[in-house]
């Protein structure tokens, strides 16, 4: 098992990105220029916390970390645009903003638990 497996947030994270992916794909009213970007940043998000755990310097991982959370905010601006355009429900969006939330939260945990 890698390191990245391990972490909580990364689990938090597996899970929302299968929740997310699901939806996309079953949505076929989601413009799709979004629903490619919406794709992309919340696997970013999953991707860039591996990539940073497998890193050797402190300063190499946190700016993982960093880019992981922005990930998080852009996949949040999406969700937002949306929701408000109502491509997708408002309980659904409501549902993975909040998980958004915790991930941001936890990624920054981690960012702050890193020492260096």
């Amino acid at each position: 098992m890698f390191d990245f497996e391990k972490l909580e947030v990364y689990c938090k994270l597996k899970e929302l990105n299968i929740k997310v992916l699901i939806r996309l794909k079953s949505n076929r009213q989601i413009d799709p220029y979004l629903s490619d970007q919406w794709k992309r940043a919340t696997l970013s998000i999953a991707l860039n916390l591996a990539e940073g755990s497998g890193r050797i310097s402190s300063a190499d991982k946190k700016h993982f970390y960093t880019i992981a959370r922005s990930s998080v905010y852009e996949c949040v601006a999406i969700v937002d645009i949306l929701s408000e355009t109502e491509e997708i429900d408002k309980g659904f969006a409501e549902d993975v903003y909040a998980s958004y939330e915790e991930v941001s939260k936890m990624l920054l945990g981690l960012y702050r638990a890193t020492t260096g």
